[in-house]
């Protein structure tokens, strides 16, 4: 039986497990997708004492320092969790179960659909969620942005050194998105910003051909475009935990102390599945909470020890 049973495999789950092994902790990372929504990232400017880096190469840096702790990273997705006496039993697809003491829950996001009526149609054929990984079909070729945070702001740079054309469509009249990357956007003359407006639809025949936008005053019009990029924020892959008796907001995200404690016995949570760190939604914070799970499950476990 492990002490930890981390679910989830992004910036948060890893630097947990890093924090585990130092604490003397046995420790399993279970994770279908190593190095979570990070590594689709472009460009990582933020991240201290690297000045700039992709997402997938500070992915598998945290991936390779992970390892180098012997920790196991078993690739797969868990499918149920039971409690038992004394922890928790895992089922885990085409694999054994794995029996843990406490429970790590750091399973991110998932991104958000815009819900268009043709959207599942166009899915792969001309609407992506990933501009860094699907960006490079698109070279020379017009394209759509549509949100207004980091990511739309990031993505739509990546897109404006390699297409044609660039929409950054966004419902409000001012971006979220850092100042620094605003001022990118606002250097480049292949990407116009489209503000208060909102995508009604998609179309196309065998892929995406055009989009129909309407802004506040209900005036609509048709975009010829050859990708729409979606990224208009995430919502929390917190689905299989809802026989746990943990507490989540109304939006879904997990609740936890300031330790990264959950509601239930147990079971600590961290990263951008939860509602802490001021909801402030980063690779630095879903680290951070990470460590600081790991360090207080030490703690509990310490306790439970000597009672």
């Amino acid at each position: 039986m492990y002490d930890i049973a981390i679910i989830g495999a992004g910036p948060a789950g890893l630097n947990a497990s890093i924090y585990a092994a130092r604490y003397g902790l046995r420790s399993v990372v279970i994770g279908a997708v190593t190095g979570g929504l990070a590594g689709t990232t472009h460009e990582i400017g933020n991240w201290l004492g690297i000045e700039k880096i992709t997402g997938f190469e500070l992915s598998q840096n945290m991936i390779t320092h992970a390892k180098s702790y012997n920790t196991p990273i078993v690739e797969r997705t868990v499918r149920n969790i039971r409690k038992l006496d004394n922890g928790f039993v895992l089922e885990i697809d085409g694999t054994e179960p794995i029996e843990a003491k406490t429970l790590l829950l750091a399973t991110g996001t998932s991104h958000r659909h815009l819900n268009l009526p043709n959207e599942e149609k166009f899915i792969g054929k001309g609407i992506s969620y990933c501009a860094t990984c699907d960006g490079f079909f698109y070279r020379n070729k017009v394209v759509a942005v549509v949100g207004g945070n980091d990511s739309a702001a990031t993505a739509a740079v990546y897109l404006g050194e390699i297409a044609q054309k660039v929409y950054l469509i966004y419902r409000n009249d001012q971006l979220r998105a850092e100042q620094i990357w605003q001022d990118t956007i606002a250097k480049n003359p292949k990407i116009e910003v489209v503000y208060n407006t909102v995508v009604d639809d998609v179309f196309g025949e065998e892929k995406v051909s055009s989009i129909k936008i309407s802004d506040k005053l209900g005036n609509s019009r048709d975009l010829s475009i050859d990708g729409v990029f979606v990224e208009i924020g995430s919502e929390p892959n917190s689905g299989l935990f809802g026989e746990l008796d943990v507490e989540s907001d109304e939006q879904g995200f997990v609740k936890i102390k300031s330790d990264g404690q959950t509601t239930a016995e147990g079971i600590w949570a961290a990263g951008d599945l939860t509602d802490g760190s001021n909801k402030f939604r980063q690779i630095v914070t879903a680290a951070s909470e990470g460590a600081i799970a790991a360090a207080s499950i030490s703690k509990y476990l310490k306790q439970k020890s000597v009672a």
